[in-house]
């Protein structure tokens, strides 16, 4: 089989150009050198934008909540983003793949116009998630400088590795190229390298630290109970959530139309649709806040029934029959329920009041917990509305702010607010004043592991049963230790390039000169003949 018509090459042409014969040309080349940069491009920013979705996730049940009240429809928006952007992540390396061996069997660069088409697409996907995220959920971009003192080690490693690999096919583009395309392409190489071997400067983590210098680990608390186990905001879910060696409890506190406080997060036109069955029940009735239905309404009903047909955290699977038949008939719980439980367990109870009038439904809230006998130190007191009316009436309960300059202005000593809020540094120093920091709502591995080596004491979580069993975080390393397999790696990596460009530049030798050797052999074997020839054509 002939060198043009071998297996790989043929594979890599159909795949690539979607020909089976080499359509060569100098302005084809010179069009497929522009669309083999872009694929290059493209590819970097799906990887980029992948690995954005990816840190996000921890974050996904407030997309698809922002999205529920848009379009008053429970559908699991973020993991159909995330399969999308998966794909086109996918196609993009692997036509990112099918260029490099172009470029090692020296086959011309005549991209096909579907995979340009492709490409923009995908392109056009990934500028309008990122302008999606900065309109409506830029609160999301500070978890990428965050994520990165996670996983900034391993990804270098891991860039360091990938330019290994790819300097082959570089090299090989250097070789194939005319003198300014060289000179182009090796500045463009050796900067990037630069920049991936020495970007373990700027990694600063916390867990880059001796195992003698790691923080205790953070308390947890439970987000609306343990929402993936249980509806959330119902008795099961608190009750799971005590498995789960919870030290407080989070939720939300509305109030009835005949002042009964009761549990929900949702509120105004979205209020009781996602988690409760009120279109059934109330089809004809217009709810729009708390205080349009009564204690004795709300109680007839449903509120497991929508965890078992949205199946928000697929988790409904690993229910036992009995844990699934116990979800179904959750009813909305009361404050006083849930204090009494509190109560029981020793455990504290942290929440928001979502109400038009803080004045008065913050009077009803805290007679009602006084009333329910509960130790006033278990009350965490979260709302800033009211908040000296509440520190004279119940003086006993731990004041909570969500404000830095606001806690220390009040001479207060717990803080707590969005992950995402502090700096590792941070949170660090407002431990060293013995700042108790509390942080929402974390419920990944790394995420959990980055924040207990910067000191948090505390996180609330959907995913307290998968974060009660971590006995240190996912990785812990002493900044020497780093600084040692950082150079290794580097170095190892710089001696492969060199030993491969060596074997290049030794096999092109080799072969200029066979190339050379054969020139000579036709050339003296046509002489030769001509010599054996002369006699017969001076006979003629």
């Amino acid at each position: 089989m002939s060198e043009d018509k071998s297996c790989c090459r043929v594979c890599s042409r159909v795949l690539y150009t979607c020909r089976w014969k080499d359509s060569g040309g100098t302005q084809k080349v010179k069009h497929g050198c522009c669309w083999s940069s872009l694929i290059a491009l493209v590819s970097l920013l799906s990887l980029c934008w992948m690995y954005i979705c990816l840190v996000t996730f921890n974050d996904r049940e407030e997309m698809n909540w922002q999205a529920f009240r848009k379009l008053k429809w429970w559908v699991n928006w973020f993991m159909v983003l995330i399969i999308i952007y998966a794909v086109i992540t996918s196609y993009c390396i692997l036509l990112l793949v099918f260029t490099l061996f172009q470029v090692a069997l020296r086959e011309t660069f005549d991209l096909h116009w579907l995979h340009k088409v492709f490409l923009f697409l995908g392109l056009i996907l990934i500028a309008s998630g990122v302008t999606g995220i900065s309109l409506t959920w830029k609160q999301e971009w500070p978890i990428v400088p965050l994520s990165l003192q996670a996983a900034g080690p391993f990804l270098q490693f891991g860039a360091v590795g990938a330019l290994t690999l790819v300097s082959v096919f570089v090299f090989e583009s250097i070789r194939r190229s005319k003198t300014a395309s060289k000179v182009f392409i090796a500045v463009v190489f050796v900067l990037v390298s630069a920049a991936i071997f020495l970007c373990p400067l700027l990694i600063r983590s916390p867990c880059l630290i001796e195992w003698e210098e790691l923080p205790e680990k953070p308390r947890l608390i439970g987000h609306r109970g343990a929402p993936m186990l249980a509806p959330e905001n119902t008795m099961m879910s608190f009750h799971r959530s005590i498995a789960c060696g919870v030290t407080a409890f989070e939720t939300d506190v509305q109030l009835s139309k005949d002042r009964i406080p009761f549990l929900m997060h949702d509120k105004n036109s979205e209020f009781l649709l996602r988690t409760t069955n009120v279109r059934e029940v109330f089809p004809d009735k217009r709810i729009n806040i708390s205080t349009d239905v009564t204690w004795k309404e709300l109680q007839s009903l449903n509120a497991g029934e929508w965890f078992l047909k949205t199946d928000p955290f697929h988790s409904v699977s690993q229910l036992s029959e009995e844990e699934t038949k116990a979800a179904k008939n959750q009813a909305i719980p009361s404050l006083h329920q849930l204090l009494e439980l509190a109560q029981q367990h020793n455990i504290s109870v942290i929440f928001d009041i979502y109400s038009p009038n803080q004045q008065t439904d913050t009077i009803d809230i805290v007679n009602t917990i006084l009333r329910s006998g509960i130790d006033p130190s278990l009350i965490l007191w979260l709302p800033p509305a009211e908040r000296e009316y509440v520190n004279t009436t119940a003086p006993g309960f731990i004041q909570i702010y969500n404000n830095e300059s606001e806690m220390f202005k009040n001479g207060g000593t717990h803080l707590n607010v969005k992950y995402s809020k502090l700096g590792t540094q941070k949170i660090r120093d407002l431990r060293r004043k013995n700042i108790t920091v509390n942080l929402w709502t974390v419920n990944e591995r790394w995420l959990f592991s980055l924040l207990w080596c910067a000191g948090a004491s505390s996180v609330t979580t959907n995913s307290c049963h998968l974060l009660k069993d971590m006995e240190r975080p996912d990785w812990v390393m002493g900044r020497l230790q780093y600084q040692i397999i950082w150079i290794i790696v580097d170095v190892v990596s710089i001696l492969i390039m060199a030993g491969l460009y060596i074997l290049q530049w030794k096999r092109q030798c080799f072969c200029h000169r066979e190339g050379e050797r054969n020139q000579r052999n036709n050339t003296s074997t046509s002489n030769e003949k001509e010599h054996e020839m002369s006699p017969f054509l001076r006979t003629v």
